[in-house]
């Protein structure tokens, strides 16, 4: 049933939908003008707002682009290489390929989304040279696990109201993790979503005259381990160069983990995949020629993300986050108020896909109307998470890793994620109205 469905919708999104570059264009030119419609700003004002913000997201630009160059490296590697084959070789049918790699993209989301992200799109990539499915709805599948990484130990904003010092600290205080990410609301949306996704992307698996799949020849990556320059420097073949590295960077992690000085975040994630790849790798050859490889992966990033940057602060400078976020409050009561919230921050999401950027956009006016409301400040602060969350997944932005080390393009999954969007909002929107 649900493949019949997405059938047509595949066939129009891979029909019309432009790249995510162009995307992001549009996306600033509707912003100019629904900003010069609601707002008193003038435009060169409004111009002034969007090319200031475009060096926003450099260090965040830089650290997406880490994220996959040394997620590659590392997944690179003959040993890691071996560990995704062994699992991936025992998924011989496009179902159990299709609900493993789901599994395996929720897990790693919960534990870290930039972990996630990359997990998922190299598990997928391992799984389709043994497995014959519809590698579309197998990229889709490992995509759909991130949406719950925000109801996971990543979690932006229920870490930043747990974090003493916070912007909104004053007006609610601290709300300590247990009401938000082990509170039973987001427990349950965990659970439900790891039972739910799987199922609904073993149905989205067209029947094998419709499906679509990749060259396996494309996925091997046993030619690209090869070193560029065997016959060059010998030292550049030498294992105990990169190996002497790796053991003491991850000696270093490992101490500040112990002693608390380092957690779990997006700069550590970074530095575990670096400092493992360093130690697997079998020399610097084989390093520099995979590093090579991953930085033209990466293209996306490094373009788009400026932009994004400039269309953040033109919301949020403008008015326009604001308004959009007004408007869903003014519909709102004591009940209703949570799903509203969710509502309004998948939409704000569109523009502003960043969880942090986004509560500091939407706390000031969703907070005071919680406690107006007498709706509990955890409830509100998580449904803002999902809301984040949910519509990343038909919002290029945050695709462009897996897409990249997929290789393939937003218009080949964004259909059947089209429809996990709607299941998964359904889904979300019922939690919030029983147990918000």
């Amino acid at each position: 049933m649900l493949a019949k469905i997405a059938k047509p919708i595949a066939k129009l999104t891979d029909k019309y939908m432009p790249d995510p570059l162009l995307i992001v264009m549009l996306l600033t030119l509707v912003s100019f003008i629904l900003a010069l419609l609601s707002s008193d700003h003038s435009p060169l004002t409004l111009v002034q707002m969007w090319g200031g913000g475009i060096s926003n997201l450099f260090t965040f630009a830089m650290q997406m682009l880490l994220v996959l160059v040394c997620g590659y490296l590392l997944a690179t590697t003959p040993s890691v290489e071996r560990g995704l084959n062994f699992v991936a070789r025992r998924l011989n049918t496009p179902g159990k390929a299709v609900v493993v790699t789901t599994l395996v993209a929720l897990l790693a989301s919960w534990l870290n989304w930039g972990f996630g992200l990359v997990v998922g799109a190299l598990f997928a990539k391992a799984v389709a040279r043994f497995c014959r499915v519809d590698y579309r709805v197998l990229v889709a599948s490992a995509y759909s696990g991130f949406i719950i990484w925000h109801g996971g130990l990543s979690g932006s904003i229920p870490l930043t109201i747990a974090t003493p010092g916070h912007f909104a600290e004053q007006q609610i205080g601290l709300i300590d993790t247990s009401q938000t990410l082990f509170s039973t609301l987001n427990l349950a949306l965990v659970i439900g979503l790891a039972i739910i996704l799987p199922v609904l992307n073993y149905w989205l698996l067209p029947k094998p005259q419709d499906a679509v799949y990749v060259d396996t020849e494309q996925l091997k990556t046993n030619n690209d381990m090869a070193p560029q320059n065997v016959s060059g420097n010998r030292l550049e073949q030498a294992r105990w160069p990169t190996a002497t590295l790796g053991i003491l960077g991850l000696v270093y992690l490992g101490s500040s983990f112990y002693t608390g000085e380092q957690g779990l975040n997006l700069n550590t994630i970074i530095a575990l995949f670096l400092f493992f790849a360093l130690l697997l790798q079998p020399n610097t050859s084989a390093l520099i020629t995979q590093l090579n490889n991953a930085v033209r992966s990466g293209s996306g990033i490094v373009i788009q993300f400026p932009f994004y940057a400039g269309l953040m602060a033109l919301m949020s400078q403008s008015g326009l986050a604001k308004d959009i976020s007004e408007l869903f409050i003014a519909l709102s009561d004591s009940s209703t108020l949570p799903i509203w919230s969710f509502l309004s921050a998948g939409l704000v999401n569109i523009f502003v896909p960043s969880g942090g950027g986004q509560w500091a956009v939407q706390a000031p006016l969703l907070l005071p109307a919680a406690q107006a409301l007498e709706v509990p400040v955890s409830s509100v602060a998580l449904a803002v998470s999902w809301g984040d969350a949910w519509t990343n997944l038909i919002q290029p932005f945050w695709a462009i890793p897996v897409l990249a080390i997929a290789g393939l393009k937003a218009k080949d999954i964004m259909g059947f994620c089209l429809i996990q969007l709607l299941a998964s909002g359904l889904y979300i929107i019922l939690l919030l109205a029983l147990l918000a």
